[in-house]
């Protein structure tokens, strides 16, 4: 049995356009309600949610059946967890908090078995099929989408030479941390936030490296990558969840008599 191509990396290095969701909701059940949708990918978030391995693996497996990709948000910068999240099989991770080009080459070799980094090596997991893929250490990194979120003033400025690092796939633009470090918290979509990252976004661009975010502005997500971001995730569950469950609440209440 051979390692199966992963779709966003291919899909990152061409640079099609991909939607996204953000999946925080920590449950199977609930991803797999929105595993059948067709983003192109999802993100599991682990730094900003309940989840633990055992969830996360649940909701890979909820999306195993479908064409959208789920990537992992990883708690931190660290190889144990970026192990045993690889062993469960995240076909990619994004990297939050990466702030230097030491940082970066950090998070790719924790992706990498050795020489080229210092991923352990377990033969018997489900990212191997328990032991039947035969090419898999050989092509892994190949097919292992490693994301690096720039979320301070100072990422921004290196996320350039942060996209030099071998094996980096992309940068993804954090708004909401980087509007608080700008002394705009809970700002995000603010225009100074946004002054600061396009002109970086389009050298990167230019340069021919995939680009992405989160923003919660369906509009605005469209024109992010009509203007040459890749992947780019454009609601929540949580949001989907709360927002909708509001709205309905608030069409009965208006038409009482």
């Amino acid at each position: 049995m051979l390692l199966a191509e992963n779709g966003f990396v291919r899909a990152l290095r061409k640079g099609d356009k991909q939607i996204g969701l953000w999946i925080s909701l920590a449950n199977n059940f609930a991803a797999e309600v929105v595993a059948p949708a067709g983003y192109d990918w999802a993100l599991i978030d682990m730094e900003h949610s309940p989840n633990d391995y055992f969830s996360v693996l649940g909701q890979l497996q909820a999306f195993s059946s479908y064409s959208t990709v789920p990537i992992v948000r990883v708690e931190w910068n660290d190889a144990v967890a970026v192990k045993r999240l690889l062993d469960l099989g995240a076909p990619g991770l994004l990297f939050p908090m990466i702030q230097s080009v030491e940082e970066a080459r950090r998070a790719v070799a924790a992706t990498r078995y050795p020489p080229h980094g210092l991923r352990g090596v377990s033969g018997s997991t489900r990212a191997t099929k328990f032991g039947r893929v035969t090419d898999y250490a050989a092509r892994i990194h190949e097919e292992t989408a490693v994301l690096l979120q720039v979320e301070t003033r100072d990422a921004v400025e290196q996320a350039e030479a942060i996209a030099d690092v071998e094996g980096v796939s992309g940068i993804f633009f954090g708004p909401a941390d980087i509007a608080a470090d700008m002394g705009r918290l809970g700002q995000a979509m603010a225009p100074e936030v946004w002054d600061l990252i396009m002109p970086v976004a389009k050298r990167l661009i230019e340069r021919g490296v995939p680009v992405g975010t989160l923003v919660l502005d369906p509009a605005f997500a469209a024109r992010l990558l009509n203007e040459g971001f890749t992947f780019v995730a454009c609601g929540t569950d949580t949001a989907i969840l709360s927002r909708g469950s509001d709205q309905l609440l608030s069409q009965v209440q208006e038409a009482l008599a």
